[in-house]
């Protein structure tokens, strides 16, 4: 009883099917005397008692596809998937009618009519039903209204191209507004091309494949280029060798623009965890080691703005690494407020008490966190605009999520450097970097500069940590590893440099990211720092010292 039900439904889903394709022919006004297709001959054939009629039925709607018009395309559609669902019943006549969830209807005009009692439902043969598949597929290239409907239909014909018609994939293109479907269709063509039996064709296609440098192009050339048959006429051998050279080129192209893009990702994120270092350190001369909380409280902070969005505001909850910008950067503020108040304020002549203070701090966040959130990485929502990214030359690919974290790192540097260079604030700030005694006896408040200027480092440490959600495990411990490469970065760029800080951030990246695919993650640290090491020798200062600092 179940069996038959479900039976029963999936037959009524097929039904629906047909039904649409159907009513879309009707709609559009589709009639059998306006039609390219002989649809009484094709019915007939599909009504045959002899396989051979019945191939040949297939094979002439398969033929006739690429010069069909619209409704006619969508008439043998419906056909072919009623026959496939056993929904065309046969006449003894070999008239055919389709059973359609609406009722029944004639196979040819689609007027009303009911099958006589005799009818049959023909049912193909497996080599049918391979024609069957390729004619479905070839059909729904030219009348599905969904891309995604057309890019299946195409992978389904590459899979089977035997005895598809040459130019099918020709008209399609010349018809196609999809990219990514008229892709798949040139690629069809190039690989058809490959293979064709004329050497022009095959010059052409090769030319075509080596316009597309890929790595994976590249093995496909070379494969050619190594099989002796297909290579045996000079000119296609010729052909072979300047697409490889080509595709090579840029590939170098490509690995050089790939190095140059991650090592900015790189540099980017270790910008954002070392720029409200940059001002603590060299306004203070604070060891906070508490820097990569700050970064991890941040990234929380941004976790619950997702959080909140998707419970009052679904809607908005796409926009949330936008919408938590604000709410990251003064909260974080706010914590590193409290922490300058409470602790930091009473040590500042006592340097060896501070580093065991931030110390102590970093583990109390750490452990609060854990409390409240967990030890598991927090899973956050990817929002569209940050999925996935565009190729520009060989392999190079720009990732929308390593974007994101490239151009917030440059929008964090370009308002901080408006702050310190812009606003009273910012002048107070350089002033007591630059002498703290004098700026006192000047009239600053350097308590208050203090204040602020510790909050606003956490702050940017906050926005580090949004910056990271989208390409970062987020959880309790991730402040940790940030840290040291903070401080390596602040004392290579210049105590009190953000401009250093961030060329010192990016040469950093670049070293890290260009040393380890060959030598791995710990040996490029290590290097990096080697050279960290001997670069300090030359400049002790680091890199852009802070001009005046006492």
């Amino acid at each position: 009883m179940i069996g038959g039900a479900a039976a029963s439904l999936r037959i009524c889903r097929l039904g629906l099917v047909i039904w649409g394709a159907l009513m879309c022919l009707v709609l559009s006004g589709g009639r059998a005397d306006a039609a390219a297709y002989d649809r009484a001959r094709l019915i007939g054939q599909l009504c045959s008692a002899e396989a051979s009629d019945v191939l040949h039925g297939l094979n002439g709607m398969l033929a006739e596809a690429p010069g069909g018009s619209l409704a006619d395309g969508r008439w043998a559609l419906g056909v072919a998937q009623a026959f496939s669902a056993k929904a065309l019943r046969c006449g003894p006549d070999g008239h055919g009618f389709l059973a359609l969830p609406s009722g029944e209807v004639d196979a040819v005009s689609l007027a009303p009519a009911a099958a006589p009692a005799d009818s049959r439902a023909p049912l193909p043969s497996l080599r049918a039903r391979r024609v069957l598949e390729q004619v479905d597929a070839a059909l729904r290239v030219f009348v599905a209204a969904k891309a995604a409907d057309r890019l299946d239909a195409v992978r389904t014909l590459a899979r089977h191209s035997e005895g598809v018609p040459a130019n099918l994939a020709q008209t399609a293109l010349a018809g196609e507004h999809d990219p990514e479907v008229a892709r798949a269709l040139r690629a069809w063509l190039v690989e058809a091309g490959l293979h064709a039996p004329d050497v022009a064709a095959r010059l052409a296609a090769i030319a075509a494949l080596g316009g597309d440098a890929r790595a994976q192009t590249a093995n496909q050339l070379m494969s050619l280029r190594a099989d002796p048959a297909y290579a045996a006429d000079p000119r296609v051998a010729a052909a072979l060798d300047a697409a490889i050279a080509h595709v090579r080129f840029w590939l170098r192209i490509g690995d050089a623009l790939s190095l140059l893009y991650n090592g900015l990702s790189a540099g980017s994120v270790l910008f954002m965890s070392a720029a409200g270092l940059a001002i603590i350190f060299g306004l203070m001369g604070v060891i906070n080691l508490a820097q990569g909380e700050f970064i991890m409280i941040g990234a929380y902070v941004t976790f619950s703005v997702q959080q909140t969005l998707g419970a009052f505001a679904p809607s908005w909850i796409a926009w949330y690494p936008l919408v938590a910008v604000p709410v990251v950067f003064l909260l974080t503020g706010a914590v590193g407020v409290v922490v300058e108040v409470a602790v930091i304020r009473h040590l500042y002549r006592r340097p060896l008490m501070t580093l065991l203070a931030t110390w102590a701090i970093s583990l109390l966040l750490i452990n609060l966190v854990r409390v409240t959130f967990g030890t598991q990485n927090l899973q956050f929502r990817t929002p569209p605009y940050l999925t996935g990214g565009v190729r520009v030359v060989g392999d190079f690919l720009v990732t929308w999520n390593h974007l994101f974290a490239i151009g917030f790192a440059l929008l964090a540097f370009a308002a901080t450097q408006a702050l310190l260079r812009l606003t009273d604030l910012g002048l107070f700030i350089r002033a007591v970097t630059q002498n703290r005694a004098m700026a006192g006896c000047v009239g600053v408040s350097t308590r208050r500069i203090d204040m602020a200027a510790f909050g606003f480092g956490a702050g940017l440490a906050g926005l580090g940590g949004l910056a990271l959600s989208p390409i970062y495990n987020v959880n309790p411990t991730m402040g940790t590893g940030f840290i040291i490469d903070s401080f390596m970065v602040v004392v290579l760029g210049g105590v009190g440099s953000l401009f250093g800080t961030a060329l010192a951030a990016l040469g950093i990246g670049l070293v890290n990211v260009g040393i380890e695919p060959f030598y791995g993650a710990v040996a490029a640290k290590v290097i990096a720092l080697l050279m960290i090491i001997l670069l300090i020798q030359w400049r002790p200062e680091g890199l852009i010292p802070a001009l005046g600092r006492r």
